[in-house]
């Protein structure tokens, strides 16, 4: 049997627990073959890991450049940058189900492969290949006030809901979503559409979160720290993923360093840069420790004191299940980090939400220093989705090829 998994997201925020997926996967079904569809950076974090991606991977529109490109300072519009990315997506559609075709696989599995949904939901039953999606949100949000937004949300929506029926068509649920029915607002889709959370409970099927490592082997922090090359020092850990946006997020984090270092004058401060920001470029202490990629970076988090970091959603699930203090910016305009990702936190009562443009290097370093202070009391959320969404995609795969 042979599966396509589309690795859908932006930068690298659901690779690594796609890997997870993946390796749940083989572990069940060892004669299971899988092929990759993705764009960069994600598609090189493939191979670095010794996948194998189809040939038509290299034609995979580069969707973190192009929203880096409409990005501002801190800031990324969701509903702009969908409307702008619209014919990419086509084209990463075809070239999807080219692939499925071409190698013959017997199932397509999507981490959030919209335009994957939208082609074959259009598509014959008959002539689409069997899919199964996977999601962490419901629903777009307008991020301001502009009628032409709110009418591209309510729009999106729609297809979101159309998209949801034509995939189901009252059959077993083939759509998962990696989280919890609370995890999903109550409010409605959009206008004469049905509310967020009784449409994911008609169409998905809950699974639970999924993360690349157990947190439990992280409990260990001196041996982590001594493997990691730290010491005792105190450590802040600031990192803006797989993506070029957060660059100014980082800049202010160095602005902050001497501030907190005058109270703490041993304090170790490492700047994740990502493959996308050059550690050159930015202009802080020469004390600050700025790095590139870190491979396993949750070992990093798992050490410190404190993290700083973007809203995105797989980061901040890792600092909830490692139970440590950490300061968010949600990216400005984009609805996902400002709302959902947002509210799932403070459900959890996880992490303390800053907004960057009212953030200057003084009130990072005082709340940063008060944080380092506390130890997160909340229970650690049960994080099995990935052995969950293998059995049910596998459950899938049976079912269309049986």
């Amino acid at each position: 049997m042979r599966v396509l998994f589309v690795s859908g997201s932006l930068g690298l925020g659901h690779v690594t627990r796609d890997l997870a997926i993946a390796a749940e996967l083989r572990r069940r079904e060892p004669s299971l073959e899988i092929l990759w569809f993705a764009g960069p950076p994600a598609s090189g974090y493939l191979r670095a890991a010794g996948e194998r991606l189809a040939e038509e991977a290299a034609g995979h529109a580069d969707d973190t450049a192009h929203v880096e490109r409409i990005a501002g300072e801190f800031g990324a519009n969701i509903a702009r940058y969908t409307l702008s990315a619209t014919m990419a997506w086509a084209r990463d559609a075809v070239l999807t189900l080219r692939a499925a075709r071409r190698y013959r696989c017997d199932l397509v599995l999507g981490d959030e492969a919209y335009e994957a949904a939208i082609l074959f939901s259009l598509l014959p039953r008959r002539r689409r290949p069997p899919f199964v999606n996977m999601y962490d949100f419901l629903g777009l949000d307008a991020a301001s006030d502009r009628l032409t937004e709110r009418a591209l949300v309510a729009l999106y929506n729609l297809v979101w809901a159309f998209c949801n029926r034509r995939l189901s068509a009252g059959e077993v649920k083939q759509s998962l979503f990696l989280g919890e029915p609370e995890d999903i607002p109550e409010r409605a889709l959009g206008p004469f559409l049905p509310g967020r959370r009784r449409e994911a409970e008609r169409f998905y099927k809950f699974v639970g979160y999924a993360l690349p490592f157990d947190a439990e082997q992280c409990l260990d922090r001196a041996h982590l720290r001594a493997e990691l090359g730290y010491g005792p020092e105190p450590l802040v850990v600031a990192s803006v993923g797989g993506a070029a946006v957060g660059g100014a997020l980082l800049a202010l984090c160095g602005q902050a360093f001497p501030l907190m270092r005058r109270r703490l004058p041993d304090l170790r401060m490492v700047l994740v840069c990502g493959p996308r920001i050059e550690p050159a470029s930015l202009r802080v202490p020469e004390a600050v420790d700025r790095r590139a990629f870190v491979p396993d970076l949750y070992k990093h988090f798992a050490v410190s004191d404190l993290a700083i970091v973007q809203a995105g959603g797989t980061t901040t699930l890792e600092l909830t299940a490692l139970r440590r203090p950490f300061i968010y910016f949600p990216l400005e305009g984009h609805c996902e980090q400002e709302i959902d990702v947002a509210a799932r936190l403070a459900r959890h009562g996880a992490g303390f939400k800053m907004r960057y443009s009212a953030t200057d290097p003084a009130l990072l370093a005082d709340a940063a220093l008060q944080l380092m202070t506390t130890t997160p009391s909340y229970p650690p959320p049960a994080m099995d989705g990935a052995a969950a969404a293998a059995e049910a995609v596998l459950a899938a795969l049976h079912r269309a090829s049986g």
